[in-house]
């Protein structure tokens, strides 16, 4: 579903990676791990289209996403990536269901048809009674559960998630593993997570370990 081409990427004179090569097939829950600086988190923003590779190439199918202009590839993350952040990210202004709402109200859709999807995700993730809570008044857990919830709404190919656990308790980080999995088998999506966790690393089907810019091992 993946395929990455050889792509570098250089911060000024830093060169961050230096060659990747990788393939991610549809429905696979993948890990990235490695010691800081070796490239992972600009490695998914790489495939997230928030910035693009100084070389390579990014395919999702047969679509290369580093060949599409500016406005080409906002619509394509829109409609085929979700995201989920270390710390949630959510807009502190809004409740939890307008949070979930807007990829899908910036996708073109209707507000009643983004408050009907993003009502049953909220309710998927166990949050129907937290519709109208802001973030203040959710917990580290909940914010984060709203977050998948976000990134799921418009039904994305894959979700990209960076240290997704890394801000919660040990109880909270074990119910959000086991949510990308129950996800997985119900929507059939691609997770791909660069993750500090080993606990998380050794149960996801496949482990990706980075060292200085370049793909070391995998399995």
């Amino acid at each position: 579903m993946i395929r990455i081409e050889n792509i570098t990427k250089s911060f000024g004179t830093l060169q961050v990676l230096k060659g990747v090569n990788l393939e991610i097939s549809k429905g696979e829950v993948v890990s990235i791990v490695g010691p800081s600086g070796a490239g992972k988190t600009t490695l998914l923003q790489l495939i997230g289209a928030l910035d693009t590779p100084d070389s390579g190439a990014i395919f999702f199918g047969d679509d290369n996403i580093c060949a599409m202009n500016s406005s080409r590839l906002a619509a394509f993350r829109n409609r085929h990536i979700g995201f989920v952040f270390q710390f949630h990210q959510l807009l502190p202004e809004f409740t939890a269901l307008e949070n979930v709402m807007i990829p899908a109200l910036i996708a073109g859709k209707s507000r009643t048809e983004a408050a009907k999807e993003a009502m049953e995700l909220l309710a998927l993730m166990g949050l129907a009674d937290r519709a109208e809570h802001k973030p203040s008044q959710m917990s580290g857990g909940e914010n984060q559960r709203v977050a998948v919830a976000r990134a799921l709404v418009n039904c994305p190919d894959v979700v990209l998630a960076d240290e997704p656990s890394g801000s919660l308790d040990s109880h909270n980080k074990e119910e959000l593993h086991k949510l990308f999995f129950e996800l997985r088998d119900r929507f059939g999506q691609t997770f791909i997570i660069v993750t500090h966790d080993e606990t998380l690393a050794a149960i996801t089907d496949r482990t990706i370990r980075m060292v200085d810019g370049v793909v070391s091992d995998e399995k």
